[in-house]
């Protein structure tokens, strides 16, 4: 275990730049738009010699209860609650607001050791700022620059010792050291569909806590949020993401920053649980995004969220096939679940239903299998003549797995029309029951590579 930081603060004094910094990476949307972080977001921080857990939190705001500006600041109590030490930060050019004083005051009344950042120091424009931070009575601020990098060294002087105090307490006591990390990486799952369809509730529910912003307002996540989770002792690495809308009504740079967070999760996931409205299914723009997932080779499961409110649950299925089998024959036979993300309902079929569809993304199939198989699919469709000569297809192996990947060495590749090609792909997905998964399906040119080898 490591010992945990929370970085905290009012809307726009650069918490997202100093996380990025910290982690070594751009995980979190920076923009000059106050309030862009609004769920918290973790990643292992490393300084010098320094690693710890690192918490992205929201802007520090007040609002009646129930309202947004209430549901960040509960978020953010819940990561002072987790964290060793808490850095506030201030905007040293903008100088110490009421707002500053106020969180001052009750992070002054918390047990959590606090260090104030004066951010935006580079120059001498901060100089003012930083030394109003003086009287928050958190002790003494450190001058710093996100942006730069300025102070972060004066930083490490001052996180060390509270950092080390906190990772002896972690120690267990008979090791006295950390376990050995486990074998194997967790398994990426994306959680993507329209705006308001369910998706931070949905990982709410499966989390069993509050851990997401969630209400009636649409787009409340704005970038991807992972959060490690363990289901019978497989460890997942669930991806909330932004809702996709249709890209002529995206004309917000935050939004497509947005956009562009929740496309590159889709990238880097191994499974992605599309969420849909069971009251208005497979609209238009569930379908572009089901394909963008297909496109780039992820398993794909499709979530009917809001199943308790449907009444007539049959048609709803019935044009739910039709569409898909219209839209997306690619991938026929993709798992579909009926789920209420707000109730649990039915919520237990959704991760067996996963692990089904990605052992069927990681499958393999022997050689010679395969080419039975094609020895048999050829015989009884052969491949359609061109110029009055057939096209030979020689010999298929597969390439890789994730998602399954043939290759087809033919005589003349570039003539075989794509309507074969289809056909190949289907008997493949019917024959060695692949249901649901992008087939990559490649032709070249050659002749059998293990032809005359014993």
């Amino acid at each position: 275990m490591l010992p945990t930081v929370a970085i905290i603060g009012r809307p726009n004094v650069g918490k997202s730049t100093l996380f990025n910094r910290l982690v070594g990476k751009r995980l979190a949307l920076v923009d000059d738009t106050p309030g862009v972080t609004r769920d918290r977001r973790e990643g292992e921080g490393r300084l010098v010699d320094l690693k710890f857990r690192v918490i992205d939190t929201a802007g520090l705001e007040e609002g009646p209860a129930a309202s947004l500006e209430d549901r960040m600041w509960r978020q953010t109590e819940t990561a002072l609650d987790e964290a060793d030490v808490g850095l506030m930060l201030v905007d040293a050019r903008a100088g110490i607001t009421a707002s500053d004083e106020h969180f001052a005051e009750i992070l002054r009344r918390r047990h959590t050791p606090v260090i104030v950042l004066a951010n935006k120091c580079e120059g001498r424009q901060g100089e003012s700022g930083f030394l109003e931070a003086y009287r928050l009575g958190l002790g003494d601020p450190v001058r710093i620059s996100a942006e730069h990098g300025e102070g972060i060294d004066e930083l490490y002087d001052v996180l060390s010792p509270l950092l080390d105090h906190a990772a002896a307490s972690l120690l267990d006591p008979e090791e006295g050291e950390e376990g050995e990390e486990e074998e194997g990486g967790p398994i990426h799952m994306a959680i993507v569909g329209r705006p308001n369809v369910g998706k931070s509730t949905l990982i709410n529910r499966l989390l069993e806590d509050d851990r997401l912003i969630t209400g009636p307002e649409a787009g409340l996540t704005r970038d991807s949020i992972a959060v490690e989770w363990r289901w019978q002792g497989e460890l997942i690495r669930l991806i909330d993401t932004a809702g996709l809308r249709r890209k002529a009504r995206v004309r917000e740079r935050l939004e497509r920053m947005s956009t562009a967070d929740t496309t590159r999760a889709i990238r880097y996931a191994q499974v992605v649980v599309l969420v849909i409205d069971g009251q208005a299914p497979l609209e238009k723009q569930d379908l572009t995004i089901a394909s963008l997932v297909i496109s780039e080779g992820r398993t794909l499961v499709i979530a009917v969220n809001k199943w308790d409110a449907i009444e007539d649950r049959k048609a709803v299925m019935r044009d739910l096939n039709d569409r898909l089998e219209i839209s997306l024959p690619q991938v026929r036979g993709v798992p579909i679940v009926k789920i209420s993300a707000l109730t649990g309902a039915r919520l237990d079929t959704l991760m067996p239903t996963v692990f089904e569809a990605y052992g069927v993304w990681n499958t393999r199939i022997p050689t010679g299998q395969l080419n039975r198989w094609l020895a048999d699919v050829t015989e009884r469709h052969p491949p359609p003549a061109v110029n009055g000569k057939r096209v030979r297809l020689r010999y298929v192996t597969q390439a890789k797995s994730r998602p399954p990947t043939f290759i087809v060495f033919a005589g003349r590749p570039e003539s075989l029309p794509a309507s074969y090609s289809r056909y190949l792909v289907n008997d493949l997905r019917q024959s060695f029951d692949l249901p649901g998964t992008p087939i990559r399906l490649i032709m070249r040119k050659g002749e059998n590579p293990y032809a005359g080898k014993k």
